[in-house]
């Protein structure tokens, strides 16, 4: 097709001006290992993790091309997340950081020395071969013409909004011109969700399978220069997210905790989140009224990652995220492409600013920012929030196998049968499928999701499913029980 034509010319400019790295040829460091032993190293400075059996020190390692997701496997057996994160050929790259192996002894027990059930080694097995029949299947492989598509219509949205917002009487303030430049705002807000969305599924490797620099490049273009998000930034905290949903961290110089619950003082998701309350009495009234401030809070949620984007690349303080948990004081993460992104961040802010600038007065302008912020805060958000909020929580050192933290830590949206619902939501309705394949294809999910929920019926694996709004209740429902448990549990706060 012309699309594929297109993607296939971009790849050859490309490649003919990067350079590719070699085979490591290091060989196996005979050593053995127990898992008493790999458990020991779980923080970013002092990092073992284990990949079909064999042990792989990547302490300190925070140029890893995906960002400190690595680090979650930290302890653990990474052999399932390795597997459903990378693209084929990425195995080569693990030699030069093989220090040994497990103990047979070892092998079929999980990481905390508890022995693997028959059901449980069946189960993995399964899942296993259920991945192989979906790459059987060419469910991995993308649709070029479909992404095309993607980009071209999502692009059309932005033009829509700027061509409502230009088509007004600069100079005009009655009801009518200003109801229309509030609706070129919605719609931009609309563009900067789908913007995510796409950007999502390019910085997941869905499109580029095999050319993932192509991802990165197309990732910049929707993230910081179409959506004001820097994908170094987006990268780091999604891919811990996808590593350990809904999961705590085992300590605070560990990194095997979901970023995405980690609300205090504004939302507590489990019990053991209700002891960080403290003595601080914003906690306590935003904790004890979260039910009711769900909402409201979700419609700021832009402004925050548009403010924890700037100030990650930037690194303006010690909160950024930039810092390496352990390391020396100015130590900082990598980010890869630094002047280009804050080059397309600025280019976003001049864009955005001119639409800004095209209103007759400063309270006009100031009305379509925030129209354009709520509505996309809302509209990222609620998705979000039906994907993980409300389901199962996990401390990381008791966290089950890789498939069923995935599975019972999501849920799924319904869909209607005009298909508002799967593009609203970019794809992630089919959340479980997305968290257990990240890089399937959004178009090839509704055929995916047949056969896991087949698999998790079959292995007595609980699959949630819940419309929009009752997911939107059900997540409100868990957020007044905590409430409640805070008033119980905790009297003297």
């Amino acid at each position: 097709s012309a699309a594929r034509v297109f993607f296939t010319f971009v790849e050859s400019i490309v490649e003919s001006s990067m350079g590719r790295g070699g085979d490591n040829t290091t060989p196996l460091v005979a050593t053995e290992f127990a898992w008493s032993e790999v458990t020991k190293h779980r923080t970013p400075k002092d990092a073992w993790l284990v990949c079909e059996n064999k042990v792989y020190d990547v302490s300190g390692w925070h140029a890893h091309p995906g960002g400190d997701v690595i680090f979650t496997m930290a302890g653990f057996d990474a052999t399932d997340a390795f597997d459903l994160f990378h693209g084929p050929g990425t195995t080569k790259h693990l030699a030069k950081f093989c220090v040994g192996k497990l103990k047979d002894d070892d092998r079929p027990k999980t990481c905390d020395d508890r022995p693997k059930t028959k059901e449980q080694v069946d189960f993995e097995e399964g899942y296993r071969a259920l991945r192989k029949r979906l790459a059987k299947l060419k469910l991995f492989d993308a649709s070029f013409t479909y992404y095309a598509y993607k980009m071209a219509s999502t692009l059309a949205i932005a033009v829509l909004a700027s061509a409502v917002i230009a088509a007004q009487n600069p100079a005009e303030t009655t009801a009518k011109a200003r109801g229309m430049r509030l609706l070129g705002a919605s719609i931009l807000g609309i563009f900067f969700q789908q913007c995510g969305w796409l950007c999502h599924d390019l910085l997941h490797n869905q499109l580029f399978a095999r050319r993932r620099y192509l991802g990165k490049y197309f990732g910049l273009f929707w993230g910081n220069l179409a959506q004001g998000f820097s994908v170094s930034w987006w990268m780091n905290k999604h891919n811990t997210h996808h590593s350990v949903p809904n999961v705590h961290a085992t300590g605070a110089d560990a990194q095997n905790g979901d970023p995405d619950i980690d609300t205090m003082p504004f939302l507590a998701w489990s019990k053991p989140m209700l002891r960080l309350v403290g003595d601080s009495s914003f906690a306590k009234f935003m904790v004890t009224h979260q039910h009711v401030l769900y909402l409201p809070i979700l419609a700021f949620a832009r402004l925050s990652w548009l403010e924890q984007s700037a100030a990650y690349v930037l690194n303006l303080d010690e909160t950024a995220g930039r810092q390496i948990k352990g390391g020396k004081p100015g130590e900082l993460k990598p980010v890869p492409y630094e002047k280009t992104e804050l080059f397309l961040l600025g280019l976003h802010y001049a864009w955005y600013g001119y639409l800004a600038y095209l209103h007759p007065t400063v309270l006009d302008a100031l009305g379509f920012l925030v129209v354009t912020n709520v509505v996309c805060g809302l509209a990222l958000a609620i998705v979000f929030g039906l994907g993980h909020n409300g389901m199962a929580v996990y401390d990381a050192a008791r966290r089950p196998d890789h498939w069923k933290l995935q599975v019972t830590t999501t849920r799924n949206v319904t869909q209607d049968p005009f298909g508002f619902v799967h593009w609203f939501c970019g794809g992630l309705d089919y959340q479980v499928e997305h968290h257990l394949w990240p890089t399937i294809p959004r178009h090839n999910l509704p055929k995916v999701s047949e056969l896991t929920k087949a698999f998790c019926k079959e292995h007595g694996v609980k699959y949630h499913t819940a419309g929009i709004l009752e997911g939107t209740v059900e997540v409100l429902d868990h957020l007044k029980a905590i409430a409640n448990d805070f008033l119980t549990d905790f009297p003297a706060m």
